[in-house]
């Protein structure tokens, strides 16, 4: 059995310069995620999570400390290693869902494959698919404003597993939907984390969020506070 951990943050620091005073967003963080987690990032606004899930997911880089990805030290990784990163073993959902206004639902879902290069009959194939899993098919040609909030976030995770990641990161994606949807959306994830072995990473201060959550890991002011991991 493989237990490498899929994710690694080792004594990682984020420091950003506002003017003349230097911010340290994240402090001497570490954390190891293994496949196939169902994970949260809690705490209140600014303690860091947001910068955490940018960290892993290649979007930002850690002033110190080293964020290591299926045993890949990203920062050993030149610009477009880690844009196919990104765009291959990286899924991302947002809570203000940042679909393409002007794409159907399908287009969205299927831009990372286009990107890919896959034949479009295969990646249409495979759009199709997801869409069915979350339960979208039936509104494919529809573009985001002819669709909810939460059918929009339903594209959005479409669009996140689509390429068969080896992680979700989700920043806050209950924060824009109404309680029924908030839940609606978690089964879903839940359901594709049990049955995909999707591994999952939340960044919320949502209690419906942590309530589902198989570990816990508590932040305060950019540092771990505690790490909570249930049965």
């Amino acid at each position: 059995m493989n237990n490498t951990p899929l994710v690694q943050l080792e004594d990682v620091s984020r420091i950003y310069q506002q003017g003349k005073v230097q911010v340290a967003a994240v402090t001497e963080f570490s954390l190891q995620v293994q496949a196939g987690e169902f994970s949260v990032l809690c705490g209140p606004s600014g303690s860091g999570k947001t910068t955490i899930l940018n960290l892993i997911g290649a979007l930002d880089e850690p002033s110190l400390g080293r964020v290591v990805l299926e045993g890949r030290d990203l920062a050993q990784l030149r610009r477009s290693d880690l844009a196919r990163l990104r765009r291959d073993r990286i899924g991302f959902v947002f809570q203000s869902y940042n679909l393409n206004p002007v794409l159907t639902a399908c287009e969205n879902a299927e831009f990372v494959l286009a990107l890919q290069n896959i034949p479009f009959a295969e990646r249409r194939q495979r759009v199709m698919a997801v869409l069915g899993e979350v339960g979208m098919a039936e509104l494919a040609e529809r573009r985001p404003d002819e669709l909810s909030g939460g059918q929009q976030q339903r594209i959005a995770i479409a669009r996140a597993i689509v390429s068969r990641p080896a992680i979700v990161l989700a920043d806050e994606p209950t924060a824009n939907v109404d309680s029924a949807t908030a839940d609606a959306i978690l089964d879903l994830m839940a359901r594709l984390n049990r049955e995909q072995g999707i591994t999952f990473l939340f960044s919320t201060h949502d209690q419906r969020v942590m309530d589902r959550a198989r570990r816990l890991i508590h932040l305060k002011d950019g540092r771990l506070e505690h790490d909570e991991v249930r049965g």
